[in-house]
């Protein structure tokens, strides 16, 4: 029996989407604008890098072949200097948001095309009948920030006064998320994820797809950074993913990364959470080489996502491109016959573009193993072809969305 390895780049997009304009996101393109960025030496950070964007794996996969799909144009350093070796296309995102869940549900075959409730973009952000609920079912002194904010832009503006208070800090985006801040030590870890349960069935009423643990450390004095703690409390998916066909198969599972958090632990076999996208690529590698016949490993890297894209920081989100690029030969190295590979995105976050939030963007999709002939996947016109693929790599019944390219 076959077996399938999933990568999902989080943020790696290759070009406005269709709709794109809908979103305020008309002409975003963070593959392109990272290699352009690079090209015009923007990209450049002592110590960290310099010059034009290098990917030799992923162009040799038909990376620059996908994105000239997406935007009829390669951008610099990614043409293929050999016929591809890999299946390449691009796909198009379906479901109504252009957040994790989403684009990660569409992927495995479940999109959703009801829109997720929103906080407006005010001061206060949170209804006041929701932050009473929370202080009091929590037995909290008060809540901090109440608004649309950066992550690390509003734990600088309130971290000391949250240490002095025991006040946790709430702050939302543009996605549908309610996200609380505190310190590891002086508000406590786990103290800080039973606020965020409580949160979570209070933000059910309003169709908020997470609410998010954002823990940190430090002080005033010598500034304040965020753990490696995060955790997302989503809601479950409202119907069957490929996860949950997996399962019903009998079939072995492993999630690494977020993946557990995204689907809520539902259907997500064995999951290992590890810090930092080398970290989880290597859980995902050593995962892969015990894997049975017949199983899946689904991989999210995050930190293109979170440390580089919301920080609008071309050259960390350059770096962590190329060393991603460079562990290819890893992942080469323990497939074996028949096995499957994709690497794939769920949404962009050009970090070129206006603001902090995401960007409405096509995703790459990229299709490799031994023996499996390479060439062109054109469009797809949704996410769900990926899982349905994947699906029928393996040998599943079909799942609910999605047409299979095989």
């Amino acid at each position: 029996m076959a077996r399938a390895f999933l990568i999902v780049l989080d943020s790696v997009g290759i070009g406005g989407a269709p709709d794109a304009a809908r979103y305020g996101d008309a002409g975003s393109d963070t593959i392109g604008h990272i290699a352009e960025a690079c090209a015009a030496g923007r990209g450049d950070r002592p110590g960290l890098r310099s010059g034009p964007l290098r990917l030799p794996h992923l162009a040799a996969l038909g990376l620059g072949l996908a994105c000239e799909g997406a935007t009829g144009r390669i951008p610099p350093g990614l043409a293929p200097e050999a016929p591809p070796q890999a299946l390449w296309g691009h796909a198009v995102e379906t479901a109504a948001g252009k957040d994790t869940p989403s684009g990660h549900w569409e992927i495995a075959g479940l999109p959703v095309r009801e829109a997720w409730g929103h906080f407006p973009d005010t001061q206060p952000a949170f209804p006041a009948e929701l932050t009473a609920a929370l202080i009091g079912q929590a037995g909290l002194p008060g809540l901090l920030g109440d608004r649309h904010a950066s992550g690390t832009a509003i734990i600088d503006a309130f971290g000391a006064e949250h240490v002095r208070t025991g006040k946790p800090i709430c702050y939302t985006s543009a996605d549908s998320v309610f996200q609380i801040a505190a310190h590891e030590e002086t508000f406590g870890l786990e103290r800080l994820y039973e606020t965020c349960r409580i949160a979570r069935a209070l933000c059910d009423p309003y169709r908020i797809g997470r609410v998010i643990a954002r823990p940190f450390l430090g002080s005033a004095a010598e500034g304040f950074r965020r753990t490696g703690h995060r955790k997302d409390f989503s809601v479950a998916p409202p119907a069957d993913t490929l996860l949950d066909t997996l399962q019903v198969a009998g079939r072995a599972v492993v999630s690494v990364g977020k993946i557990g958090d995204i689907f809520a632990h539902r259907a997500t076999g064995r999951e290992i959470k590890p810090v930092g996208n080398a970290a989880c690529l290597d859980a995902a590698l050593d995962a892969v080489t015990t894997l049975p016949d017949g199983g899946f490993v689904f991989l999210n890297l995050v930190d293109f996502d979170t440390e580089h894209g919301h920080r609008r920081d071309v050259p960390g989100y350059a770096a962590e491109l190329e060393a991603f690029d460079a562990r290819l030969p890893e992942i080469h190295a323990v497939l074996k016959p028949g096995d499957l590979c994709l690497v794939t995105a769920d949404h962009g976050n050009d970090p070129t573009w206006t603001g902090t939030e995401h960007t409405r963007e096509q995703v790459p999709v990229l299709a490799f193993g031994p023996g499996l002939a390479p060439g062109p996947l054109g469009r797809r016109d949704s996410f769900s072809d990926i899982g349905a693929s994947v699906a029928a790599h393996l040998g599943l019944p079909p799942l609910g969305a999605g047409k299979p390219w095989w």
